[in-house]
């Protein structure tokens, strides 16, 4: 009997599906001439202050192993950039993880306070990672969706519906991809008197935190009174500070959970790179200027494209954080799927499906306008043509 690893796939693993985002990514990826607004990578290169301290970590050899929770000295800047952001306090010894990007501190987040059979409510339209990060711990993915109506924020009455006596946690992934909505202090007020008296921990993905417009900064539910103690922190360097490809992030959390999440991440990965690790000191040290300028660049985009999709007669939803737009695909009769196959091969624009978002995002599309202004522009034109040629063949 010959063996074969179709018989030896795990259940969880063979359950899950591959990413949506870059299904069209990667089919893209294989076309000439190609508009992708499809990746969330910001276009801007690392900050130059920032390379420069990685090229001379490496000149310095600067190449072994760090701690396993991370550098003394970055976890000591995390501590202090999160005072100055939120006003909190942690400690930079037991209560703040580095970890390989964000979604790694997720995953270790998850995997330390979930237990087979264990619900976890995970707002959708959301980021793809989450529910299957809870299907491989065991845990059971409770989708909770949010509308447009409600301005694709989560509600009090729709969390108060979700819970149920074997509800573990809530995943809050505010600012939101795909959607950009903002979850302000008064909405956060309302969902953490829900949890109040409660045994139900939060995961709060921050990591647009340095992403939000029209005037309000971001604010965390971790710093409404009660929260602290029963919420992790996830955030990390990819987006604020153009690092996708230096794979570092963070989890900032009480120390019960965090030693817990160390030896999670102590097993799987030993430490973060250490020259991004360097790197990020100065990130987070030096570089608040250039976060400001990127910030107000995608604050412009953001602006173009709610107008030009709007213009074209597609309702958008204007975004208050990250750098997507969530237009709705509707009129247009077609699928998420659909509307986004035939964009690809009639003009060669890139853009996802909402529904790789959740079933909630169905009837929407992901466009990111982590791209310079002419990119955008060039798309617009291709995807106005597209609309009115579809109109025609109606």
């Amino acid at each position: 009997m010959s063996f074969s690893f179709d018989d030896c796939i795990s259940k969880a693993a063979r359950e899950i599906s591959p990413s949506g985002i870059r299904k069209f990514f990667d089919i893209a990826a294989t076309m000439d001439n190609v508009i992708s607004l499809s990746v969330g990578e910001p276009d801007f290169k690392t900050p130059w202050l920032i390379r420069r301290k990685a090229i001379a970590s490496l000149e310095k050899g600067h190449t072994r192993y760090t701690s396993n929770a991370g550098m003394d000295e970055l976890r000591g800047e995390i501590s202090k950039y999160i005072k100055r952001g939120l006003n909190l306090d942690y400690d930079a010894k037991s209560e703040v993880l580095v970890s390989v990007g964000g979604s790694e501190a997720i995953d270790v987040a998850v995997r330390a306070i979930v237990n087979p059979g264990d619900e976890v409510v995970v707002c959708q339209p959301s980021f793809v990672c989450y529910a299957p990060i809870v299907t491989l711990a065991g845990g059971i993915p409770v989708s909770l969706v949010t509308t447009e109506a409600d301005r694709f924020k989560l509600t009090a009455d729709a969390l108060q519906k979700a819970i149920t006596p074997k509800t573990k946690a809530l995943i809050l992934p505010f600012p939101n991809n795909p959607t950009g909505a903002v979850m302000r202090k008064a909405d956060l007020e309302e969902i953490a008197a829900v949890l109040a008296g409660t045994d139900i921990a939060v995961i709060s993905d921050e990591i647009y935190s340095e992403m939000t417009y029209d005037g309000d900064r971001h604010v965390s539910i971790a710093c409404l009174p009660g929260m602290k103690e029963r919420t992790i922190i996830i955030n990390g360097f990819s987006k604020a500070f153009a690092m996708t490809g230096w794979r570092l992030g963070y989890a900032a959390a009480p120390a019960a959970v965090i030693s817990q999440m160390m030896k999670i991440h102590q097993y799987a990965i030993m430490c973060a790179p250490t020259t991004s690790q360097c790197a990020a000191i100065t990130a987070l040290q030096e570089c608040a200027s250039d976060v400001e300028y990127m910030v107000g660049e995608y604050d412009m985009r953001r602006r173009l494209c709610v107008k030009s999709f709007n213009d074209m007669g597609l309702s958008c939803f204007s975004p208050e954080g990250a750098f997507y737009v969530f237009p709705s695909i509707r009129s247009t009769g077609l699928s998420s799927a659909e509307f986004c196959t035939k964009l690809l091969r009639e003009e060669k624009v890139a853009v996802v499906p909402g529904d790789a978002f959740g079933a909630g995002g169905e009837g929407f599309v992901r466009v990111s306008y982590a791209y310079s202004l002419k990119h955008l522009g060039d798309a617009f034109k291709r995807i106005e043509r597209f609309l009115n040629a579809l109109d025609k063949s109606l």
